[in-house]
């Protein structure tokens, strides 16, 4: 199986077309506030990335024009990790943006540590609980996730069982000559 670098790319291209959406529906809301459709594209698309960007709005400074001079780097970076021969590059970028998208999600849905929903005993005997809310929009994130993570173990695997093969025949020629 030759992988495909639009495959290893779909995914993290997702979290940052969010991204994108969200600061677009921002400014857009600032620029007509009075359209109901730029208030409901906006409510649909904050609880998963305005957490986010008020951290970097917070160090960086608030602009548009470097919020997306950040998501074309990441996309740049994102895009040449996935066209990387090595594969940790594209495990790498792929495995961030499944986290990324967990803490979005942990982070839109007011998720608490103190709450009584899901109440969990460590090993070490205390208890704790975590609230997350899986809506069918977090849910169908996350298991586009867990998808683009597995195509990442399939590709990777099927490399170094090619590698592994061709190893294996070159050794039965070098054999063979000896």
């Amino acid at each position: 199986m030759k992988r495909k670098p639009i495959l290893l790319f779909a995914f993290p291209a997702l979290m940052l077309l969010i991204l994108a959406a969200e600061r677009a529906a921002t400014f857009l809301l600032g620029a007509y506030p009075a359209s109901p459709q730029m208030w409901r594209i906006w409510l649909e698309l904050r609880p998963l990335a305005t957490m986010f960007w008020q951290q970097v709005d917070l160090y960086l400074g608030a602009s548009i024009a470097l919020n997306a001079a950040i998501l074309a780097a990441a996309a740049i970076a994102c895009w040449m990790a996935c066209q990387a021969r090595r594969p940790a590059f594209f495990f790498l970028s792929n495995h961030v943006a499944l986290l990324f998208a967990g803490l979005m999600i942990a982070v839109g849905s007011q998720s608490e540590t103190a709450s009584t929903i899901a109440a969990f005993t460590a090993p070490s005997g205390i208890p704790f609980s975590l609230a997350i809310d899986f809506t069918f929009k977090n849910s169908a994130m996350l298991i586009l996730g867990v998808a683009a993570c597995a195509y990442c173990h399939v590709a990777f695997l099927s490399e170094a069982r090619q590698r592994a093969e061709a190893r294996a025949i070159r050794i039965l020629a070098l054999k063979r000559d000896l």
